[in-house]
C-alpha cells in the first residue's frame, strides 16, 4: 500500500488507502481574507495563532501554511512590499516558526514563490508536505530538487503549460508526467500527492464525476495518493457545506485519501468521521464514538471548537471524552 509520511518534530501523520482520511487545515492564508493580510503586515500574528489553535482542536492532522500575501501599506517605503517575491519568503519563515511553535501537527508549505518554499522547508522540524509542484516544466525544473533536497513529500497539481484542461484524460495525463519527471530525480511516487483538481459543479455538472475517476484512475494506475481543495466543489452555491459534507464520502470511497478544507466545519468533520468508520479505517469505531459526544456538546450549546477542546483535554485526562449530560 502507498503511504506518504509527513513529520513534525514530534508527530508522524501517514496518508495512504488504508488509513484514516488526512484532513489538512486550510485556514492559514491570507488570500481574500483582508483582516488577516492586514494583520500579518502589521507583524500581528494573533488570527494565525487562533486558526492554528482551533483547527488541530476540530480535527485537522496536517496544517497548510500558506504565504500568499503583499503588503499595499509598505509600499510607500519600499515598492518591492508589493511584489510576492519580496515578502513571501520572509513572511513564510515567519509563519512556520510561530504555527509550529504553538501545535504539534505537520506542517504543509504551500506557495507559489520558490524562495518561499525554500524558507519554509529551511524553518520547519520534521518532514512537511510541500504545496506544490505543476506539470509546467519551469515548476518541475526548479521544484523537484527542492523536494529531493529536503527529502519531503509534494502535491502535484495536474495542470500544465497549456493551464487546467475540462478534459478529465488530460488531467491525468498530465499527474502522470509529474511521477515520471519525480522518479527521473529519485523522488518515489508514494512521496507524490497528486491534486486532480476540482471543478465547481455548479459550473460543470459532470465535475463531481470526473473527480471521483480521475481518483480510481490514479489509484489504481499510478498507485499515488490524492488531495483537493474540497470546497471548490461547491463554489457559488448556496448551502455549499452541505454539497461539501456529500462530496467527501464520495471522494473517500473511489481512493481520495486527503484534502486542504476548513475542519472547524462540523457538518464535513462529521461526513468525513463517518467514512472513515464505513471504509474500515476506524477500528471498531473509537473515533466515531468519541466523535459523537463532541456533537452531543454541540446540540447542548457548545461551539464545535469548544467541543473539540474539551474532548480532546478530557482523553488526555484519561476522561470519558468530554461528554456532557443532556438537557431534559
Amino acid at each position: 500500500m502507498t503511504r506518504t509520511v509527513i513529520e513534525s518534530k514530534t508527530k508522524t501523520v501517514t496518508i495512504g488507502f488504508d488509513e484514516p482520511f488526512c484532513v489538512i487545515g486550510e485556514r492559514i492564508n491570507p488570500t481574500g481574507r483582508k483582516k488577516l493580510a492586514a494583520e500579518l503586515e502589521m507583524d500581528d500574528f494573533t488570527t494565525v495563532e487562533k486558526d492554528a489553535l482551533e483547527q488541530v482542536a476540530c480535527g485537522a492532522m496536517v496544517l497548510d501554511v500558506n504565504s500568499g500575501a503583499v503588503f499595499t501599506n509598505k509600499m510607500a517605503e519600499d515598492p518591492r512590499y508589493a511584489d510576492n517575491n519580496f515578502v513571501e519568503p520572509m513572511l513564510m519563515r515567519k509563519l512556520v516558526e510561530k504555527v509550529q511553535a504553538l501545535v504539534d501537527v505537520p506542517l504543509c508549505i504551500d506557495s507559489s514563490v520558490p524562495g518561499a518554499l525554500e524558507n519554509g522547508l529551511e524553518a520547519a522540524e520534521g518532514r512537511p508536505l510541500l504545496n506544490s509542484v505543476t506539470g509546467e516544466e519551469e515548476r518541475l525544473e526548479i521544484v523537484l530538487p527542492l523536494v529531493k533536497k529536503y527529502n519531503v513529500p509534494v502535491v502535484a497539481i495536474s495542470n500544465d503549460d497549456t493551464g487546467i484542461s475540462e478534459d478529465p484524460d488530460v488531467r491525468f495525463a498530465v499527474a502522470k508526467k509529474i511521477v515520471e519527471r519525480a522518479a527521473d530525480f529519485g523522488i518515489p511516487a508514494h512521496d507524490i500527492v497528486v491534486d486532480p483538481l476540482v471543478m465547481p459543479v455548479g459550473a460543470m455538472a459532470s465535475a463531481g464525476q470526473q473527480v471521483f475517476t480521475l481518483v480510481r484512475r490514479l489509484r489504481d494506475e499510478l498507485g499515488v495518493n490524492t488531495t483537493c481543495g474540497a470546497s471548490n466543489i461547491s463554489f457559488g452555491l448556496p448551502n455549499r457545506h452541505g454539497i461539501n459534507a456529500a462530496f467527501l464520502p464520495m471522494a473517500i470511497a473511489s481512493g481520495m485519501t486527503s484534502a486542504i478544507m476548513n475542519p472547524v466545519r462540523a457538518q464535513e468533520m462529521e461526513a468525513i468521521k463517518a467514512a472513515n468508520f464505513l471504509m474500515n479505517n476506524d477500528p471498531n469505531g473509537g473515533s466515531w464514538i468519541k466523535f459523537s459526544r463532541v456533537l452531543d456538546a454541540v446540540k447542548d450549546g457548545a461551539t464545535f471548537a469548544d467541543a473539540s477542546n474539551a474532548a480532546a483535554s478530557a482523553a488526555a485526562a484519561g476522561g470519558r471524552g468530554g461528554r456532557r449530560r443532556r438537557r431534559a
